[in-house]
C-alpha cells in the first residue's frame, strides 16, 4: 500500500504526518518553529520527516510533500510571499531536495487545505473548491477534480491579498499590509485585524478567541465585532463566487471555528453577488487544523 508523507510549516507549529492510501493518518508530530532562522527550519523539517520514516518503516526515498504560507516562484525557483518571512528569496526546494535526499513538491499552505478537503473532506466529490485560511494571516486555494491549481504564476488563490469589496468611507483608512498594498482582506479578516477592528472602534484590547467568548456571553460590542467581520467575509467570498462559482468554500484557519459566521453566510454572500440568488454552501474544514498536512501529503497522490 502506498504511503504519503506531508509536512505542514506553519508561523508558530511545523506539523509531520503520514497517511496510507485509504486516508488513514499513521503518524502525527508537531514541533515548535523556529523563529528568523533559516537552517534551523530545515533542520526541523529534516527532524520530523526522520522521525516519520522511522516510526512507519518508510524508506528513505518516500517523498515529501510541504505546505508553506508563501509559493516557490516557477521561474527563480525561489520562495516569495511567504507569511514565514525568513523563507522569502530562499531556494526552499532545492535545500530541502539536498536536505532529506527525496523528491520534495511545495504548495501554498491553502491550496494544501483545499485539496485535503476536496479529496476526502468538506469538499468531498466537488469539481471545483475553493478553501480559505484565515488565522494568523489570510490567504486562498483552489483545488479542481481533486488537483491544486495553482495557475501559470502560482498565484492562483491569492484571495487574502485582493482589496475589500465594497468599502464603507470607514473602511478606507486602513493600515499598509505587509505585503506593501493598503485595503488587503489580510488587513481586516485575519485574527490579527478581528482584534484591532475591535480596538479601533472600542478602543479596548482584546484576542479574537476572547471576543468569541464574550460574544457568546451576551457582550455587545464584542458581537458588533464579530458581525463586522461577517459582513466583510461576506463581501469577500461574494467576489470569488462571482468570478469562479464555485461548488463549495471550506473556511480553515483560527476563524472558521467561529460559529456565528456561518449561520446565514450563504444569503449574505446572496447580497453582493451578481445573479443575487447563489446557494453556495460555506463550511468549515472536516479535518480542522490537520487538513493543511494532509493536503501536504497528497501532492503525491499523482
Amino acid at each position: 500500500m502506498h504511503h504519503y508523507l506531508g509536512i505542514d510549516l506553519g508561523g508558530t507549529k511545523t506539523e509531520v504526518a503520514v497517511l496510507n492510501a485509504d486516508s488513514e493518518m499513521l503518524f502525527r508530530h508537531r514541533l515548535p518553529t523556529p523563529a528568523n532562522t533559516y537552517p534551523a527550519i530545515l533542520e526541523t523539517i529534516a527532524t520530523l520527516v526522520q522521525q516519520a520514516r522511522q516510526s512507519v518503516g518508510l524508506a528513505t526515498s518516500t517523498p515529501v510533500g510541504l505546505g508553506i504560507p508563501g509559493c516557490v516562484d516557477a521561474r527563480t525557483g525561489l520562495v516569495r510571499g511567504a507569511n514565514t518571512q525568513v523563507l522569502n528569496g530562499k531556494p526552499f526546494l532545492k535545500d530541502l531536495e539536498t536536505h532529506l535526499k527525496c523528491g520534495v513538491r511545495i504548495e501554498n499552505d491553502a491550496n494544501c487545505l483545499a485539496l485535503s478537503e476536496a479529496v476526502d473532506g468538506a469538499a468531498r466529490g466537488s469539481a471545483l473548491a475553493f478553501a480559505v485560511i484565515a488565522g494568523t494571516g489570510c490567504g486562498g486555494g483552489l483545488a479542481i477534480h481533486q488537483k491544486v491549481w495553482s495557475g501559470r504564476n502560482a498565484l492562483a488563490g491569492e484571495w487574502g491579498h485582493n482589496p475589500l469589496p465594497w468599502p464603507s468611507q470607514d473602511e478606507l483608512a486602513v493600515p499598509r499590509c505587509w505585503c506593501g498594498q493598503t485595503g488587503c482582506l489580510e488587513s481586516w479578516l485575519s485574527g490579527p485585524a478581528v482584534a484591532a477592528d475591535h480596538y479601533r472602534v472600542t478602543g479596548e484590547h482584546c484576542t479574537a478567541p476572547q471576543l468569541v467568548e464574550r460574544a457568546g456571553q451576551g457582550d455587545v460590542a464584542a458581537f458588533n465585532t464579530l458581525s463586522r467581520l461577517k459582513d466583510r467575509l461576506a463581501r469577500a467570498l461574494a467576489q470569488v463566487v462571482n468570478l469562479l462559482d464555485p461548488d463549495v468554500i471550506v473556511l480553515g484557519g483560527g476563524i472558521s471555528q467561529i460559529h456565528l459566521l456561518y449561520d446565514g453566510l450563504t444569503e449574505l454572500i446572496s447580497r453582493h453577488t451578481f445573479s443575487r440568488a447563489v446557494d453556495t454552501p460555506v463550511r468549515p474544514a472536516l479535518h480542522g487544523d490537520s487538513s493543511g498536512v494532509r493536503g501536504a501529503a497528497w501532492l503525491w497522490r499523482s
